[in-house]
């Protein structure tokens, strides 16, 4: 019999969930330890998403430790194995040493029985014909209900819980409470949500995802941004770019990075037109008086994040020298 799910819980796979128990702290929290604060600061709401932003972007990680979250989540041990290999968590798990086991067995969808792939040892791949999946369906249902009649049978008989759970396949669910910081969560999200996870523990990441944006909006936007969805590249990736992008097509990119620039100081803090010339070759920009007039006059230069677009500019000097004066 299956057992019921919690208020507020978010159901995952056919019988599990995740829910929020308990947190502390947010994207307020991260601000604060960052400026060793003892108050809510002095900045503006902007000046908060910028410094969190940037803390995210330099992998800046202690400030995210300040924020914690608490969850009760129940899963097949299969999942609860890859889970806990993210070894900086508190976790009490339920005991099938002191409890009785409950008849709660995941039995997996057919949408998601695939075969084996040949090219990741640890994924799967293809689609498998229908009748193959219903019998791999009655071979789940079929190991779980004998080996709980058989655990249950040992049980009634008084053989100690502590040996007779050794029967049980891993297909079974466990419940436990799990706590973490909101840097060693995200962590974990970005291994456990990347498409290469498994399917059954990525539902779970989901959902924990949706959670930790509701608590900490904007560091999770930052995650996304730098994380999830940004680059790194290594020497050889660069030395690549060197060699397979012309010096003039980087310095086409750079001298629009360092126009943006401009506009993102001018949309910050206006000044006369007669000092922004002088200001765009401050920021390394190579153009003619002429020339940068006419681009600055075509009304299509997009403001930005100044201290972003100067990083971004810093790193294409790093893969082609700078043609900006001394």
């Amino acid at each position: 019999m299956n057992s019921p799910i919690p208020e507020k819980a978010i159901p995952c796979l056919d019988k599990g969930f995740i829910r929020l128990v308990d947190s502390m702290g947010g994207d307020e929290a991260i601000v604060q330890a960052a400026r060793v604060s003892y108050g809510k600061g002095t900045t503006k709401t902007s000046q908060d998403r910028g410094l969190i932003r940037y803390l995210m972007r330099h992998r800046h990680t202690t400030p995210f430790e300040m924020v914690e979250l608490k969850f009760h989540c129940k899963m097949p041990i299969f999942v609860a194995r890859q889970w806990v290999r993210h070894r900086t968590a508190n976790i009490n798990e339920y005991s099938l040493r002191y409890s009785e086991a409950r008849d709660d067995f995941y039995i997996p969808d057919p949408e998601h029985i695939q075969f084996q792939s040949k090219l990741n040892k640890q994924g799967r791949r293809g689609e498998v014909p229908p009748e193959l999946k219903q019998r791999v369906v009655e071979i789940f249902e079929r190991m779980s209900r004998e080996s709980f009649a058989l655990y249950s049978e040992m049980n009634s008989a008084g053989i100690a819980r502590e040996l007779a759970r050794a029967i049980l396949p891993v297909n079974i669910y466990t419940e436990w409470y799990w706590k973490n910081d909101l840097h060693n969560i995200l962590h974990f999200l970005h291994l456990r949500m990347d498409s290469h996870a498994q399917y059954e523990i990525r539902v779970y990441a989901e959902a924990m995802a949706g959670i930790v944006k509701s608590i900490a909006p904007v560091a999770y936007e930052a995650f996304q941004d730098y994380v999830v969805k940004g680059l790194r590249f290594s020497q050889i990736e660069q030395d690549i770019f060197r060699q397979k992008l012309s010096p003039e097509m980087i310095a086409d990119l750079r001298e629009d990075v360092v126009y943006r620039i401009v506009a993102s100081l001018q949309a910050a803090k206006p000044r006369p037109e007669t000092e922004l010339y002088a200001l765009y070759r401050k920021n390394g920009g190579t153009d003619e008086e002429g020339e940068f007039l006419l681009k600055w006059n075509s009304g299509e230069l997009e403001p930005g994040n100044i201290r972003e677009l100067r990083e971004f500019r810093d790193k294409l000097d790093r893969i082609a020298p700078s043609t900006s004066p001394d």
